[in-house]
């Protein structure tokens, strides 16, 4: 399998973790859990920041995670020296509630471009079993490789 992250192993969870102090991933408890050959994993607290009145996952939620875990993993690829990568374009179907615990999202790329990238995740109910009956969300991103390395 080609590499395709341009970090290497022993500074990718200093970095991800650094980037993500006093920020939206924080406040929601999201956690990187496992950054694979060609994917990342992250838990999301399914509880009172991330419900919605209603009790359920929020759909903000899920997309939050989602975007965070396809950001971090369009950011790995990049050379931030020279670039940055944005969010383009993000999109998601909610297909069943989860009202406690925790859930599970993997992103793995679709695309990966000179400029753009194209990101699937899939977000589940738990971290025990992956499979089509544990599924709640599936969502789409689209990152934007942009020139200005790191400010």
């Amino acid at each position: 399998m080609t590499q395709i992250w341009h970090k290497t192993e022993l500074n990718r969870q200093a970095i991800i973790d650094q980037a993500h102090e006093n920020t939206l991933v924080e406040t929601l408890d999201i956690k990187i859990t496992e950054i694979g050959d060609d994917f990342i994993k992250g838990t999301m607290p399914v509880d009172s920041r991330t419900k919605q009145p209603a009790g359920l996952l929020h759909g903000g939620a899920s997309m939050a995670l989602a975007e965070t875990l396809a950001s971090t993993g369009a950011y790995l690829c990049i050379d931030p020296e020279k670039y940055r990568v944005v969010g383009q374009e993000i999109n998601a179907n909610h297909v069943r509630p989860v009202t406690s615990g925790y859930v599970t999202g993997i992103a793995r790329p679709v695309f990966l471009g000179k400029r753009s990238q194209v990101w699937e995740i899939k977000i589940y109910k738990s971290e025990e079993e992956f499979s089509d009956k544990t599924l709640c969300c599936i969502s789409r991103m689209t990152a934007q490789r942009i020139d200005g390395g790191q400010q």
